[in-house]
């Protein structure tokens, strides 16, 4: 499992599961994207974005759209796509990163420190009400600074040896499932 940068071909593929997971594809790039992948069965897994905002003092990055597929969520997948997020931030000289989140506790295991409204930049602030209006009621502010990270060893260890669930499959129907009583019901056909 590893985490790389989305290519022009993940594009169609990122859409359908930004659409299936309900995150937000405001302002679509797909080159802003990180993707995890299964090098075994070069199966994607998750992904998430850097979204970069520019205003007159500068600009702002916002850690956005992370989302993890059903069948490989508990195995420290969104912890590495955030982890490279971070870090490709930090690479980037942002010392600051943010995100609106409604998963407070799962990013405060990294370091994220939620803070008020008040203390957005006016552009991360407009944007914070338009999300919990449109998208994410529960959205809170948070933000890192990229050196303080923190990687938890056990969603360190869960990614090394992450492997799609089986989905649950249901049950084949009987005779009971359409109202039939196995022991007393005659077919046509019956033999015996």
């Amino acid at each position: 499992m590893y985490v790389r940068d989305a290519r022009n071909r993940d594009e169609a593929w990122l859409l359908d599961h930004i659409e299936d997971l309900g995150l937000d594809e405001t302002a679509f790039r797909s080159r802003d994207y990180v993707i995890a992948v299964d090098e075994e069965q070069n199966e994607r897994a998750g992904f998430g974005r850097i979204r970069i905002h520019k205003t007159d003092d500068g600009e702002l990055c916002e850690l956005t759209s992370i989302g993890v597929l059903e069948e490989w969520r508990g195995q420290g997948v969104g912890a590495h796509v955030v982890e490279r997020l971070v870090q490709t931030a930090g690479d980037s000289d942002f010392d600051v990163v943010y995100t609106l989140s409604g998963e407070a506790e799962y990013l405060a295991q990294f370091g994220f420190e939620r803070i008020e409204p008040a203390q957005l930049p006016d552009t991360l602030r407009k944007r914070l009400t338009e999300k919990q209006e449109s998208l994410e009621p529960d959205a809170v502010p948070m933000r890192i600074e990229p050196e303080r990270f923190r990687m938890p060893r056990r969603l360190r260890e869960a990614f090394k040896g992450a492997r799609a669930q089986e989905e649950d499959t249901e049950p084949e129907e009987g005779p009971e499932d359409f109202g039939i009583d196995p022991d007393e019901a005659t077919y046509k056909y019956d033999t015996g």
